[in-house]
């Protein structure tokens, strides 16, 4: 098969395509012949050895679209050429408040969907949404469980409420505009772009801030002095210090990420002051996938999808996303 081989620590503009070994499924497991697979940060800070963990050869790709290829003795259900969706939480455990001692997500440590084939858990292939392209299936999984156990299940938005999405265009704050738009909530968002504020704003955003100015001030004037009931915040750094004061008092923030680093110089008297709550959020259990799933079903609500690229281009695909110059998800077109 034809795969995306990572032989150690590089730049990601400089990955190639290669020959490897066909996989072939263990006990429980399925072999997915891929269609589609998403590009996630994840995959440029592990192309740059910025990710524990790390081990050589392996093919990275979390997000997967495709058909099933073969299927272990012991599985049932999966006959060939069935249409699937990888949820890319692999081994979430037993506890749905937070992921077990063995969860880990595809495409490090075992080898992802930047290839023709990819074996994986039976347990985690599940029917792929009908009404939506390949490409924009392979969107959804990881970005899209993300964004919806922050907006749901830890944040637990509600009709009416105000949240505010840091960070617009990147995979998990596109989905959680999204989803956070389909229950009823209003939604602001902040990036230092004015095209992707323009973008947002055209998706259903209230009101973008370039966080360039003070988006503190703006997020205030824009909920009558008191803050967002919600905010959803994925690059850490400065941003999540700003977060504390942007929250009304008794509000929520999710951290899902930390994308810009840890937040310097913390004060924390603002959490207890302003008696906030502040949720980490980690992928999702998979409950979160299938209830996640069941909001694109029949095209409910689409992915938003930057730009598409063939396999043999993902050098290019990986430096666009370092760049940070997408709205919505990268996606490579596999078969």
């Amino acid at each position: 098969m034809k795969a995306v081989v990572l032989h150690g620590v590089g730049e990601p503009e400089v990955v190639r395509v290669e020959h490897a070994d066909d996989p072939v499924p263990g006990p429980g497991d399925v072999v997915v012949r891929v269609r589609a697979a998403a590009l996630n940060h994840r995959d440029v800070f592990i192309c740059r050895g910025q990710y524990g963990g790390l081990r050589f050869p392996i093919i990275p790709g979390s997000d997967g679209v495709g058909d099933v290829a073969a299927a272990g003795a012991d599985v049932k259900g999966m006959a060939p050429g069935t249409a699937v969706v990888i949820n890319p939480a692999l081994e979430w455990g037993d506890d749905p408040r937070a992921q077990g001692p063995r969860f880990r997500i595809l495409g490090l440590p075992d080898n992802g969907t930047f290839a023709e084939l990819v074996t994986v858990p039976a347990a985690n292939v599940l029917p792929r949404p009908a009404g939506l392209t390949d490409q924009e299936a392979a969107a959804i999984p990881l970005a899209g469980l993300t964004a919806y156990r922050a907006v749901v299940t830890r944040a637990r938005v509600q009709p009416g409420e105000t949240v505010l999405v840091t960070g617009i265009g990147g995979g998990v704050a596109t989905f959680a505009l999204l989803i956070a738009r389909h229950l009823g909530a209003r939604v602001l968002v902040t990036s230092g772009s004015e095209a992707k504020l323009a973008q947002a704003r055209a998706l259903g955003a209230e009101a973008g801030f370039n966080y360039t100015g003070d988006w503190v001030k703006a997020a205030r004037a824009a909920t009558e002095g008191q803050g967002p009931d919600v905010i959803v915040d994925g690059t850490g750094g400065a941003t999540f210090d700003r977060a504390l004061d942007a929250a009304r008092p008794g509000g929520r923030i999710v951290s899902y990420g930390a994308t810009a680093g840890n937040a310097p110089d913390l004060a924390v008297r603002r959490i207890f002051w302003k008696q906030l709550n502040v949720h980490g959020s980690t992928m999702g259990t998979p409950s979160d996938f299938r209830a996640m799933l069941a909001l694109f079903g029949e095209g409910r609500l689409r992915p938003v999808i930057d730009q598409v690229f063939p396999l043999d281009e993902a050098g290019r695909a990986l430096r666009r996303m370092d760049q940070g110059a997408q709205f919505g998800k990268i996606v490579l077109r596999i078969a």
